[in-house]
């Protein structure tokens, strides 16, 4: 059966929500729908709206579906269901709900319409119309329809107390009357009674940005919520280490507030918390500094309302584009380089002035090479790029940030250029970004490869396992090489959606070499801050965890007992199997330094080759600041593009506002479009979403489900949480070996060219379709149908076919080759992986070291023992990673994986004249 809800908005339906608030009404008739499709509440609540008026609207009308408004119809369901849900979001509220009941049970339907539809009108985000039954609105429901024409922006406040409904009248009074028409911002408070309760309203609703704890509070939520929502409360207190929500008897008053505030601050970190109580307040605030922003008297309302407006001031402040828009404003006179600056050398142009058409005057009058009047520098930042830069630090959880103008390939090789040094052994994955391979090079470093699981079905690699990575350094250990080992880079997610648990891969490498380095290449993860579930596996989060980590009585007692396992008493170190099959604990002298490179523009709102590099390095000011600055100045322009610049910085203001409404939707979306793919007959008989199962062996995801968000938050929780690698929802993996087509074709000549698509990552027989903070319900929508009539088009080709004759992506690949080693002449010693890549690449680009051998001639050369080394990169798009490296030995798998490939794009082949191939000697020696 169609799912209405992702190919039509005129038939809004309930539905299942991978955090919903309470059990989800069933559907009946022609609105059934699958059970198992999850979104999320803001999906979940906007939809009972919407069907809410639909069904209400055919009553009006009427239509004869009285049937409906019954205890077991779809509007008293619906109803039941909002009236939990609306307790977690500002607004109208649970009261507003029941009168719309009390409104359908004494048959007054146009009076129920018209209140659903002023809730509707808000969450389309659309002007509330005047209502003709003005007078029968209570003063709250006035001041509702008054926030809903008032163009501020708009956020909420968690109270977490136990309140009367007096109370709360009284709470949304005070505000009304401190508002004033000089404040930025308005705001409404989301009053719950309970820790459970505020779990869930920060789980359920994004618009909250504040929350005031008041000691009041119970424990556990007397709400009727949904099993996925009880069972993802209790993972959150687990989590914490708190088996429940603390009982009001078990812990003090001041116990209990602190480890709320601890368990709320882990949750949505960008949210201030606010600690309101009647008495001891100077005791109060001398403990409790660390947790909340301030300590208020319940007398100090005013204070407190400023200081929530003040707060949201500093999350919305963007200093470098209020510089950019004050330069733009300025008369200025032009005497430097940039003849378009201000728009010179184009508003008065004959024949390009459909440039400023085009883009409009603004981005001419903002081009300028000033780095003064409040403009700043990039290299020498001091004034608002310095403090766009400290801000994003804060959004992304980073001890300092940086902006990068020319992407994260130049990213990688800033940080690579601060950190490695010629001959320092740098661990990377074949597979990653050829950015580090060429960084590599750069700084003469040698690479130890590390090899990611093939997946040799959908042709491309997974990531490393922590066993291999520790099984690497353990090899350098025996051998007396480790304090060689400078830097390990890995790619967090990987292009396909692989997710690592970037937390115990840097624990379990510190207990071994506990200087090490960490790059994380995060380009296709800048999103995953700012989703509670998420965060947890990104960088940036796990250093700092790890950092609090250490500190604790409990992990230095951990590591000791461990230290006795893992030395003999003479110190002789267990053997690696020993090491391999334990967790392994790091010292707590360990040191914590960790970089990230995020491509931005990837995930987050940026214009193109916007990145930034986050770093947490507790040796910053005494190793790492300056090697830091020189690389920076190195590759970085001295003449920044101020428009990527200002896009970063607004950007950051976005995700610190609403980045978790957004990641939320993006997850849903995907949801969506995998489970309409999996639904839809047509469409399953040609494509197929791969699952965790497939892109991650068993032994490395334990018992988590396929696709572990489709059965709930909690699901999705317990999986990040436990699996050594996991799936980035976003990320849709189709497999579409049934259509007859390989990916490149398919993405090129039936997505785009006939439809407009757009997709990156294509394998043989596989095409990745990403959702991102952009995407739409009716993206969603659009795609769907255009498979569908793709499909059609291939069922009716394949009806004449002739069987016999296999499918071209149907066809068996060779398995994915593994990186041979470097040739003799570039290896470090025979025993270790590690080589000269940047003399190899060197030799490489003399023309009298290198030779062009055509496929058929190296086969034969290879078969026949001969040892040739490839003189240069050469990297396939698909698969992207590079099958050959400077100075790597050509085997028989590298030549019968390349022989096979029909993609359009090989870096560094000429088919006209073979592989580049290094002479055996010099010419010339």
């Amino acid at each position: 059966m169609t799912h209405l809800d992702d190919t039509s908005l005129e038939l809004p339906s309930s539905s299942h929500t991978h955090s919903a608030i309470v059990e989800p009404p069933p559907m009946t008739g022609e609105l059934e729908r699958d059970m198992g499709m999850p979104t999320s509440t803001w999906r979940l609540r906007s939809d009972a709206w919407e069907y809410l008026r639909f069904g209400v609207k055919r009553i009006a009308l009427g239509g004869d579906d009285k049937g409906a408004l019954t205890r077991d119809g779809e509007i008293a369901r619906n109803l039941r269901t909002l009236e939990t849900i609306e307790m977690y979001w500002a607004g109208f509220g649970q009261r507003y709900v029941r009168c719309i009941a009390e409104l359908l049970e004494e048959g007054d339907y146009q009076g129920a319409l018209d209140r659903i539809g002023r809730v509707v009108q808000r969450l389309r985000r659309s002007t509330v119309p005047e209502d003709p039954n003005d007078d029968m609105l209570d003063d709250n429901e006035r001041a509702e329809l008054n926030d809903d024409n008032d163009p501020r922006p708009r956020f909420e406040v968690l109270v977490i107390d136990e309140t009367t409904a007096s109370d709360r009248d009284s709470m949304r009074a005070e505000t009304l009357r401190m508002r004033s028409a000089a404040d930025q911002f308005i705001y409404d408070y989301v009053v719950v009674p309970s820790a459970d309760d505020a779990i869930a309203a920060l789980l359920t609703n994004p618009n909250i940005l504040a929350c005031i704890i008041r000691p009041g509070f119970s424990g556990r939520s007397t709400q009727t919520l949904s099993e996925d929502m009880k069972e993802t409360i209790d993972l959150v207190w687990q989590t914490a280490g708190v088996e429940t929500a603390p009982a009001s008897s078990s812990l003090s008053s001041v116990q209990r507030v602190t480890r709320l505030a601890d368990v709320l601050h882990s949750l949505r970190p960008e949210i201030d918390l606010y600690l309101m109580a009647g008495a001891n307040i100077e005791q109060l605030a001398g403990a409790l500094t660390r947790r909340f922003r301030r300590v208020f008297r319940r007398e100090d309302q005013l204070e407190l309302h400023l200081s929530l407006l003040r707060r949201v001031s500093h999350l919305y402040d963007t200093p470098f584009f209020a510089a950019i828009q004050d330069h733009a404003r300025r008369p200025v006179g032009v005497f430097h380089a940039l003849p378009i600056a201000r728009g010179g050398s184009v508003v008065g142009s004959k024949w390009i002035t459909d440039l400023a058409d085009f883009y409009g005057l603004n981005l001419l009058l903002a081009e300028t090479s000033a780095t003064s009047g409040g403009l700043d520098s990039l290299l020498a930042p001091v004034h608002t790029l310095k403090k766009a830069q400290e801000l994003a630090a804060r959004a992304f959880g980073a001890k300092h940030t940086f902006f990068v103008t020319n992407g994260t390939s130049t990213a990688n090789k800033i940080v690579h250029q601060a950190i490695n040094s010629p001959n320092d052994v740098v661990l990377v994955d074949r597979n990653c970004h050829k950015s580090h391979h060429h960084a590599i090079m750069l700084t003469g470093s040698r690479p130890a490869y590390l090899e990611a699981y093939p997946l040799d079905e959908f042709a491309f690699y997974g990531a490393v396992p922590i066993s291999s990575i520790k099984q690497m350094l353990l090899d350098y250990r025996a051998a007396g090489r480790l304090d060689e080992v400078r830097m390990i880079t890995l790619t967090n997610c990987t292009f396909d959606g692989i997710v690592y648990d970037a937390e115990r891969v840097m624990a379990e490498c510190l207990a071994i070499k506990p200087d090490l380095v960490f790059l994380w290449d995060e380009a296709w993860f800048a999103f995953a801050a700012f989703h509670p579930v998420t965060r947890r596996r990104t960088a940036m989060a796990a250093a700092k965890h790890l950092e609090e980590q250490f500190k604790t009585e409990a992990h230095e007692q951990a590591y000791a007992e461990q230290q006795k396992r893992l030395f003999a008493a003479d110190g002789t170190p267990a053997p690696d199997e020993v090491w391999l099959s334990e967790r392994l604990v790091p010292s707590p002298e360990a040191r914590i330094r960790v970089y990230v490179t995020q491509s931005t523009h990837k995930t987050l709102t940026s214009l193109r080759q916007g990145s930034m590099i986050h770093v947490y390095d507790q040796d910053w000011v005494r190793d790492a600041r300056e090697p830091f600055d020189e690389a920076y100045m190195t590759h970085t322009s001295t003449s920044p593009n101020y428009q990527i610049l200002t896009s970063l910085d607004l950007g950051r203001r976005q995700v610190e506002l609403e980045g978790f409404e957004l990641v939320q939707r993006q997850l849903d979306l995907a949801t969506s479009l995998s489970q309409a793919i999996a639904r839809h007959p047509l469409l399953r008989k040609f494509f197929r979403v791969v699952t965790a199962h497939e892109l991650v062996p068993e032994n490395l995801r334990g018992d988590s489900p396929p696709m572990p968000l489709r059965r709930g938050l909690a699901a999705m929780w317990q999986a990040w949480q436990e699996d050594e690698f996991v799936i980035d929802p976003s990320r849709v993996t189709v497999e579409i070996s049934r259509t007859g087509v390989d990916g490149d074709t398919f993405k090129h000549d039936y997505l785009m060219d006939r439809f407009g698509i757009q997709v990156n990552k294509t394998s043989r027989n596989t095409v990745l379709f990403m959702t991102n903070i952009g995407t739409s319900r009716s993206s969603i929508a659009y795609l769907i149908e255009v498979l569908v009539k793709l499909a059609d088009g291939f069922e009716e080709r394949q009806e004449q076919r002739d069987p016999d004759v296999p499918l071209p992506a149907e066809t068996s690949m060779p398995p994915l080759p593994n990186f041979s080693s470097f040739a003799p002449e570039y290896a470090t010693d025979g025993r270790l992986p590690d080589g000269d890549l940047r003399a190899a690449y060197f030799r490489g680009q003399q023309r009298r070291h290198v030779e062009y051998i055509m496929p058929t001639e190296l086969r034969e050369r290879v078969a026949q023992g001969e040892t040739l080394m490839s003189a240069g990169f050469v990297i396939p798009y698909p698969p992207g990673f590079p099958v050959l490296v400077p100075g790597q030995v050509i085997t028989s798998d590298v030549l019968a994986f390349m022989s096979v490939l029909d993609t359009r794009e090989i870096h560094g082949h000429e088919a006209a004249r073979g592989y580049r191939v290094l002479k055996s000697t010099p010419a010339d020696s």
